[in-house]
């Protein structure tokens, strides 16, 4: 199911947009602010932010850096009509579409799916610094070089990919291992394969920037 965050601080618009997405097949979680919004990303797992430009606290423009920052997932923005000022800056922060309020709900699910095949037809490409990985050949090359990993290393690679900015923690790869191996992944095993990755894919293993550990919490994928 297409996961959602609603950033709007009208609790009308909320309600009511909220209740036809959810009718419409969409998942949706709302924040009427910044603070919150980002607390939100920060757990991850969303497909698309619909993004209102005037919030409770901070503003949406903040809100839409932070996400093109740490990660692909599409922006529409819900702008005052006639706002040209605020359709412009949010396309230049990599705003993906914007809509004009009041919109038609028809409209927005139209936006929504235009917006979700055009961000899933470049989504068989993912990149973490000069690392890359084709999902649709199945290959990883570093600096233009292919690499050779396992299945299971792979897998872990895939993991910290589709996660780039997000905290891990130890529990959370092993669940996520364990659902993509189809097979028992222990602790220790999980380090043994962590420490195997870093050496393929860091330009220094003993100084990871890649895959950086975050002492007794978990891993963090992304260049520091």
């Amino acid at each position: 199911m297409t996961r959602i965050l609603l950033v709007e601080d009208d609790p009308s618009i909320v309600s009511s947009l909220t209740a036809f997405l959810k009718e419409e097949g969409f998942d949706v979680e709302t924040a009427p602010g910044q603070e919150g919004a980002l607390a939100l990303l920060e757990r991850g797992g969303f497909d698309l932010v619909l993004l209102d430009v005037a919030l409770a606290d901070g503003n949406g423009f903040a809100v839409c850096s932070a996400v093109k920052k740490k990660s692909g997932i599409p922006v529409i923005f819900l702008t005052a009509s006639g706002d040209e000022f605020s359709v412009v800056t949010g396309l230049d922060l990599g705003a993906d579409d914007y809509i004009n309020k009041p919109f038609r709900p028809r409209e927005l699910i139209s936006r929504i799916g235009s917006v979700l095949r055009r961000s899933r037809r470049g989504a068989n490409l993912l990149e973490l610094g000069d690392v890359k990985a084709d999902l649709e050949k199945g290959t990883v090359t570093k600096a233009g070089r292919e690499l050779f990993l396992s299945a299971l290393e792979y897998r872990l690679l895939l993991v910290f990919l589709n996660n780039r900015g997000v905290l891990l923690s130890r529990a959370r790869l092993l669940e996520e291992m364990w659902d993509m191996a189809g097979e028992y992944v222990n602790d220790n095993t999980l380090t043994v394969y962590i420490k195997r990755l870093r050496e393929k894919i860091e330009d220094d293993p003993q100084n990871p920037v890649l895959i950086r550990t975050v002492r007794g919490l978990g891993y963090k994928a992304g260049e520091a």
